[in-house]
């Protein structure tokens, strides 16, 4: 079973409405809530996109350099349901996940990720024959309903396995006392592999809700850790 469908289930199962992440972008001044079955929603673009345009299979190397962003939620669940290795760069990509001002990966394609709060695409095609992430997967299915079987010894992060993923974020969503009923703020960034670990996989493996915080404001964290009701802080 894939990294995404061990993730997801259960808040597709008992909570599938109830807010999941939370997103601030402080330079924006925006505020976004996605439930488990709208990010379940964009991973499913998400993997049939690469599945369809890229054929990406198991094992198959996917770059994501991006910050800690709502769809950069939806991107990486998306890239572990067809079994894709996400890595930050490297050779033999089948495709990079970035932003406009990327430059082109060293192999494979670039689709240019807009992360804007309310998932518009870009104004602009995107420069040098790049995808356009938003305007692809908008017209992929809600439902990825042939995942392919995915091995727990099959590379999923970085250099650890699938197993090892979900047994890492376990050990810190036991560490940090998550549960069901934690909510997490945090302003960590989704670094290859550690911050993707602590800051989304571990939050998720608990199943906990997450209250993302990017160019956040040091001054505002107080109160909104109230007003979101934080139980938990990563910083």
């Amino acid at each position: 079973m894939s990294i995404t469908e061990t993730l997801l289930r259960p808040y597709l199962r008992d909570a599938a409405a109830r807010p999941l992440i939370t997103h601030y972008d402080d330079a924006l001044g925006s505020r976004v809530e996605l439930s488990a079955t709208t990010l379940a929603n964009w991973a499913a673009k998400t993997a049939n996109w690469l599945t369809d345009e890229f054929d990406v299979e198991p094992g198959m190397s996917v770059g994501v350099r991006l910050p800690a962003h709502w769809q950069t939620a939806g991107i990486l669940l998306g890239c572990w349901w067809c079994g894709a290795r996400v890595v930050e760069t490297g050779p033999d990509l089948a495709v990079t996940f970035g932003t406009v001002s990327e430059p082109a990966p060293a192999s494979g394609e670039l689709a240019v990720v807009s992360l804007d709060p309310m998932g518009m695409a870009l104004r602009e095609p995107p420069a040098g024959g790049a995808f356009d992430y938003v305007s692809e997967v908008r017209v992929c299915a809600d439902d990825f309903l042939a995942p392919p079987p995915v091995s727990p010894d099959s590379p999923a992060l970085a250099e650890l396995s699938v197993a090892e993923v979900l047994d890492q974020a376990r050990q810190l969503a036991s560490k940090h006392a998550l549960d069901k009923e934690s909510r997490v703020l945090s302003t960590l960034d989704w670094t290859v592999p550690d911050g993707i670990l602590r800051g989304l996989v571990a939050v998720l493996r608990a199943g906990a809700s997450l209250v993302q915080c990017s160019s956040a404001d040091p001054a505002k964290l107080s109160d909104r850790a109230a007003s979101e009701r934080s139980t938990v802080q990563f910083s």
